[in-house]
């Protein structure tokens, strides 16, 4: 047999490989980004009621789990700073919002409430890891 036609005769057997190959690997990155975007889901916990409980989900949880914000425990002064850093880096808080806004965070996560307990599931029990993780927002 000639070199070309070993060459034809390799890409012949090739091409209906690949035709039965493309829609698994089509399949398996469906799947993968499917299951990448199911597993990116942060867990959600819901901010105590009151006035600016939904201007603190949109600002702070836009970034933040919540409860990265349910487990602080500061002082009026201390969510002033904090709140002012994260407008610096990027929270979007209106300047009419913003008083109430601290008002809200230092009533309801103040260092005079009981500690926060996280929810506990199976996976935290056996394993002591969090599966979720939050990518970097500011």
């Amino acid at each position: 047999m000639s070199p070309s036609l070993k060459s034809n005769g390799s890409k012949l057997l090739r091409a209906p490989v690949l035709r039965r190959l493309i829609p698994v690997a089509l399949a398996v990155i469906t799947l993968a980004v499917l299951s990448s975007s199911a597993s990116g889901q942060k867990p959600t916990e819901d901010l105590p009621a009151g006035a600016m409980q939904a201007k603190a989900t949109t600002s702070c949880l836009e970034c933040h789990e919540g409860r990265i914000i349910l487990q602080q425990r500061l002082s009026k002064a201390a969510w002033t700073k904090e709140v002012d850093k994260m407008v610096k880096w990027g929270a979007v808080v209106d300047a009419g919002d913003h008083d109430a806004l601290i008002d809200y965070l230092s009533t309801n996560f103040s260092p005079d409430r009981p500690a926060y307990e996280p929810p506990r599931t199976s996976v935290e029990k056996t394993s002591g890891k969090n599966s979720g993780t939050k990518p970097k927002c500011h």
